[in-house]
């Protein structure tokens, strides 16, 4: 009872005090031990975060923007805020997957055990500022190295407005990856077109956030564009002077959460400039407390996705020998469905994926550089998955997907575990 009525206030103070309404990223069991609560208070089921933890990653995880520090070394210095211990958690994947219609020469089973092993930390480093950091011990059997890293600065100056500056998602305001509860991705997010090195993933750069008025959210973000690439001889991450820019605004109306995004910039590689532009509308459903529905459509165009690389003895997309432009549509359908509510053990997901080119111009990291051409020119699957809360932060999964395009199934059990 004790620990059902502190949450419950603590759900109630997150709610009336957030800031911004992005979440960034999912949150960690060292934020449990640190408050003494259930995994339930901020995730249902895990990573899903609940209103509660949307406030509180938005809060740059406190539950009221410049609480009463906790857990910090009392050094008699007011100008230093030290954390008794670094905050540690640990997110371990394992899947078992059988899939039909196997490509000749690949494996018709493949036990993924590890498939992901993230180490997670993150934490107040001052009054209204915080980081939040995974380092991918494993991921796909190889060590990935940082990807989430940044340092948050909340409510800048008594404003609504934060500042997240490191590594991050592009398409964070949008719909986060690393919340989803299927094995497949947003697909969307992922795209990539010819030689681009731009997506709506990982990058380096600067997003604002802010709710100017109820029920509506901004964010803005300048990118290098280059993803999470290595500095190079010169020790600059970026390739060429320009950056990319991306804004977003949503407005919630009752159930409905309607939002639009916008993305842009200039990619030079060999010389040559691609302009890429991407936007699309996104929508968010809640038919019941029990139901909730989110969709997203990209439309991506490149005005020279291969750099003038496209020639007569080497031409692009099958025929192209001269320097083309390209769109690429693309989007999903995510379908989530609590039949025991929130705080249940059963939970239920689908998600459907597509995109699509009049060229063979896509690129979705997902083994297709393998087979030539090595690109993609149109990719639709469907996932429906069951989740089952063995514990809170124990969430044992099964999914069934279906890729339209080669008529192949994926079937798939395993586990997640935060701890």
């Amino acid at each position: 009872m004790r620990i059902a009525s502190r949450a419950a206030a603590l759900i109630s103070l997150t709610i009336l005090s957030a800031s911004p309404a992005y979440a960034n990223k999912l949150l960690i069991p060292a934020f449990a031990r640190k408050y003494n609560i259930s995994c339930s208070v901020c995730h249902a089921p895990v990573p899903k975060l609940t209103p509660a933890g949307e406030a509180f990653a938005g809060n740059g995880f406190e539950f009221e923007v410049g609480e009463e520090p906790r857990d910090t070394i009392a050094t008699g210095d007011p100008t230093l805020r030290l954390q008794r211990a670094l905050p540690l958690a640990v997110r371990f994947d394992a899947y078992a997957n059988l899939y039909s219609n196997a490509p000749k020469g690949s494996a018709s089973n493949d036990l993924q055990t590890p498939w992901v092993m993230k180490l997670l930390s993150g934490g107040q480093i001052a009054d209204k500022m915080s980081y939040y950091m995974y380092f991918l011990l494993t991921e796909r059997g190889e060590v990935a190295g940082l990807e989430d890293a940044y340092v948050q600065f909340t409510n800048v100056g008594g404003s609504p407005l934060s500042l997240i500056v490191g590594q991050f998602q592009v398409s964070d305001p949008l719909f986060k990856r690393e919340l989803r509860l299927t094995y497949d991705d947003y697909q969307a997010y992922r795209v990539r077109v010819g030689n681009a090195k731009a997506d709506l993933t990982y990058d380096r750069g600067v997003m604002a956030v802010w709710s100017p008025w109820e029920g509506a959210d901004m964010a803005a973000s300048v990118v290098s564009g280059r993803g999470l690439n290595q500095a190079d001889d010169e020790r600059k991450y970026d390739s060429d002077s320009d950056k990319n820019f991306a804004f977003r605004y949503s407005q919630e109306i009752g159930h409905l959460r309607l939002g639009g995004y916008v993305y842009g910039g200039n990619e030079r590689q060999l010389g040559r400039n691609n302009r890429i532009t991407i936007f699309g509308p996104d929508a968010t459903l809640s038919l019941t407390s029990k139901v909730e529905l989110n969709l997203q459509y990209v439309t991506r165009k490149d005005d020279d996705p291969f750099y003038g690389a496209c020639s007569v003895s080497a031409p692009c997309a099958g025929t192209r020998t001269k320097p083309f432009g390209t769109t690429v549509r693309s989007g999903f359908v995510e379908a989530t469905i609590s039949p025991q509510g929130p705080a249940g053990k059963m939970f239920f997901s689908g998600l459907y994926n597509w995109a699509s080119s009049d060229d063979q111009v896509i690129s979705l990291r997902l083994g297709e550089q393998g087979t030539p051409p090595g690109l993609l020119s149109e990719y639709r699957t469907a996932s429906f998955a069951v989740h089952r809360m063995h514990h809170r932060n124990v969430r044992m999964t099964a999914e069934a997907q279906w890729d339209f395009t080669n008529e192949r199934a994926r079937l798939l059990t395993g586990f997640v575990v935060g701890f």
